[in-house]
């Protein structure tokens, strides 16, 4: 899912394996003046990165059964310079950190609009307006974070996770259900 002739120079990659979202947001970045190329896979990303050269990408975390973290990780290698922005409806402390690690400039939650992806390519985002929370986790959510960093520490391996956590893989996977629990 491309819109671009590869004659004219590119200055966003998106990746999202919903077509859908990367036309929506396609269509808003291009109405602020950039011009844009979309991946539904990271193979086509690659490719497209590789051709077109972008200074910028917005990758999802999970594009379809591949991780946004890997395809982080090699368009970082391929291009040094790229600036990375990654977003997710699946957020947790363990993929923001390693999102970071791995050569992301920002890290962001969907739903993001398009004015707060682009001004975070640049570092725009005012820091000081971001408020501590008020309330602090709920047990419920500072479970899902732990069990979230022991699945990245253990490279997202659900047996061993569930048993570096003591836990029935079965348990575990229930655990990790598709939405982390509410805040």
């Amino acid at each position: 899912m491309t819109n671009n002739n590869h004659n004219e120079p590119v200055d966003i990659l998106l990746v999202d394996d919903d077509e859908t979202f990367c036309m929506v947001l396609n269509n808003a970045i291009e109405r602020r003046g950039y011009t844009i190329v979309t991946a539904t896979n990271s193979a086509e990303a690659l490719k497209l990165a590789s051709i077109n050269q972008p200074a910028y990408a917005i990758v999802d975390l999970r594009i379809g059964d591949e991780s946004g973290l890997e395809l982080v990780e090699n368009l970082v290698s391929n291009n040094p310079d790229i600036s990375i922005v990654m977003l997710t409806g699946y957020a947790s402390i363990a993929t923001a950190v390693q999102a970071i690690k791995l050569g992301a400039k920002h890290y962001l939650t969907k739903p993001a609009d398009a004015d707060e992806i682009i001004a975070s390519f640049d570092n725009e985002l005012d820091n000081q307006a971001i408020k501590p929370a008020e309330q602090p986790l709920s047990p419920k959510r500072l479970e899902w974070e732990h069990l979230q960093k022991v699945l990245m520490d253990n490279d997202g391996n659900i047996s061993a996770t569930a048993r570096a956590l003591g836990m029935h893989r079965r348990t575990l996977q229930r655990k990790l259900q598709k939405r982390p629990v509410k805040k």
